[in-house]
């Protein structure tokens, strides 16, 4: 083989192998960070809230944009609150007072929209005989009235209906292992209570696996 003909096969082989080193890499899945899962809404009738976990701890960073849009029908801003922390001044919430929570509140980004998302877990650990008592103080609230038939969110669990002017809420709370976990969700009373309370049961589901993934 001549001179010149050994340098062409070694010119070739050179450029050959950083483009098989490179596919082998594209390749492997280790090198590629992982996708970043899209929100799929879920109805509260499918979600097992018996096997489900929450954490005592902050969550609303992780609540999912669309979740958060898709219970207000409208672009959404949140705001978190934790435990020791005044409460900010929201439609739901009482100024000034201290909370014992971490909780998460979803208001419209356009101001004075009569609509709000809220989720709070107790930071204090609660037994299932608290649980039945927090449910009873639930259902004697000023203005409410059990939800019937309403699918379970924990156990013990409550979920309730309130009407306050032009604004109905839908909210549902349980307990989750040893975390009293709630949610509610605040629209005009134009929508149907039942179409409310779906709404809120899917808000409700998109909160509490939040609460799930957050870290103590």
């Amino acid at each position: 083989m001549s001179t010149a003909v050994r340098a062409l096969l070694l010119a070739a082989l050179l450029t050959l192998v950083p483009v098989a080193v490179g596919v082998s890499v594209a390749d492997d899945p280790t090198t590629a960070p992982a996708p970043v899962p899209s929100y799929v809404a879920t109805p509260l009738s499918a979600f097992d809230s018996t096997a489900a976990v929450v954490r005592r701890a902050p969550f609303c960073t992780v609540v999912p944009a669309a979740a958060a849009k898709q219970a207000l029908g409208v672009p959404a801003v949140a705001t978190a609150y934790g435990n020791g922390q005044t409460l900010p001044s929201l439609r739901s919430l009482p100024r000034g007072d201290v909370a014992h929570e971490y909780g998460c509140v979803i208001s419209p980004a356009e101001r004075g929209a009569p609509a709000e998302a809220r989720a709070w877990v107790f930071v204090p650990p609660v037994t299932t005989a608290r649980a039945r008592s927090l449910a009873a103080a639930a259902r004697a609230e000023r203005g409410c009235t059990p939800a019937t038939g309403a699918p379970a969110f924990g156990s013990p669990t409550v979920a309730l209906l309130c009407t306050a002017g032009t604004t109905r809420t839908a909210s549902y709370r349980g307990l989750f292992g040893d975390a009293w976990f709630s949610c509610s969700l605040t629209l005009p009373v134009s929508l149907p209570p039942a179409d409310l309370l779906d709404r809120a049961g899917t808000w409700c589901v998109a909160a509490a696996r939040a609460a799930g993934r957050s870290s103590s």
